[in-house]
């Protein structure tokens, strides 16, 4: 489906009632290549269906963690915060965490103290060993052995909600985990202000993006434009995003993991901005570091291994598993030129089964699609329509640029 014309498998999808719709926006370096599409529709509470538009307010899931990574490195660079510094005075409760190393026979948990400070850096890469539990079976079984699984109700904030040890040493691995909230967390106390006012502020305004179009769960004042608050999602949790799950509700204060709601619109302006290094919101120095590999050393062993194991296609966002990649300050970097497609120095992500989004500035396009799922979801055709997506906004670049219109 990759060779597909993203307008048409969309369009076959809704008439085959697989989805309700999608949001598709990408540019490119200078501004002259801007594609926008809001197809299809979503119900409100109130039973009535309205279309889709590029201003309603999208579940981004773990694409918020791309924006909570910009706020971090804005601390860095206000002197809040350093990369490589010890964040154990910072954030003390993360520092207390052990490291499960196994079982013994007796099935006793062994655990190990940290063995080096976990950094901003590490966090940002997860390469902390900060990991979510249902990625790494060790953690599951003591959790469950403990008696630390999760409640079925109840709202809890970062601190609580990955309260459980270690994967890996800090710095000798790779596994995706709640780095970006405890990331946030460390944002909220060197600031004095909520994950969510940092990015108003810091994101939106110099973007001029409304700060009523950047928000964490709950959201309010915008019930008609929250793509996901509809009968079967009358909380607006998101459910069409991540296939049904609810973690918002247990959830309490600004996640930088998961937490963000945002406009289509409004998001892409994030992405044209790191695209461009204009400045607006980071410095030159700080964009390049984010596009710079950071998997090395002792680390480099456990993200291949990741990257090659059973969950590695979700890790892979759409890269072919041959293709050479590292991993950046926000998303998985591709090391190397895919023909007609990523440049080499791609930063790439997603959030749930719907979000997609990728930078490359090699090329000098960005972009982002969220699938509107009908549930339950065709978890299939979604990864086909992403990667079709991917694939057929390049055509569509390459195509501008043969018109001459550039």
């Amino acid at each position: 489906m990759a060779d597909q014309e993203i307008e048409s498998a969309i369009q076959s999808a809704i008439a085959a009632n697989k989805i309700n719709g999608a949001v598709i926006c990408a540019t490119n370096t200078t501004d002259t290549f801007t594609y926008t599409r809001a197809l299809g529709t979503h119900t409100l509470l109130s039973g009535e269906t309205k279309p889709l538009r590029t201003d309603d307010i999208l579940f981004l899931a773990s694409a918020t963690k791309l924006i909570a990574t910009i706020a971090a490195l804005q601390c860095v660079e206000d002197g809040l915060l350093s990369l490589d510094a010890d964040t154990s005075k910072i954030i003390p409760e993360l520092a207390a965490q052990q490291v499960l190393a196994g079982f013994a026979a007796d099935e006793t948990p062994q655990l190990e103290p940290q063995a080096r400070p976990i950094t901003l850096r590490m966090l940002l890469t997860h390469t902390s060993g900060v990991a979510y539990d249902f990625l790494v079976p060790k953690l599951m079984r003591y959790r469950k052995e403990t008696g630390q699984v999760p409640p079925p109700a109840g709202r809890r904030r970062v601190e609580a909600a990955f309260a459980y040890p270690l994967a890996f040493q800090p710095g000798t691995g790779w596994m995706y985990g709640p780095g970006l909230d405890w990331a946030g967390r460390i944002v909220e106390r060197v600031t004095g202000r909520t994950l969510g006012e940092r990015v108003r502020v810091r994101i939106c305004r110099p973007l001029g993006i409304p700060e009523g179009d950047a928000q964490f769960y709950p959201v309010t004042g915008c019930d008609e434009r929250v793509v996901d608050l509809n009968p079967g999602d009358p909380k607006g949790l998101g459910l069409g995003v991540v296939n049904g799950a609810d973690m918002n509700s247990r959830s309490e204060g600004d996640f930088g993991g998961h937490g963000l709601f945002m406009t289509g619109e409004g998001y892409l302006k994030v992405l044209g901005s790191l695209l461009r290094n204009d400045g607006r919101l980071l410095g030159r120095e700080m964009v390049t570091e984010m596009f710079r590999n950071q998997i090395n050393g002792e680390m480099e062993e456990g993200f291949r291994d990741a990257m090659a194991g059973p969950i590695g296609p979700f890790f892979s966002v759409g890269v072919d598993v041959e293709t050479k990649t590292g991993y950046g300050l926000g998303g998985l970097l591709t090391m190397e030129d895919v023909e007609g497609w990523y440049g080499q120095g791609t930063l790439t992500w997603g959030g749930g089964a719907t979000f997609a989004w990728f930078v490359d500035p090699k090329t000098g396009l960005c972009g982002l699609a969220a699938i509107h799922l009908s549930l339950p979801a065709d978890d299939g055709l979604v990864a086909d329509l992403k990667q079709s997506f991917r694939h057929d906004i390049f055509r569509k670049y390459a195509s501008w640029k043969q018109s001459g219109s550039s």
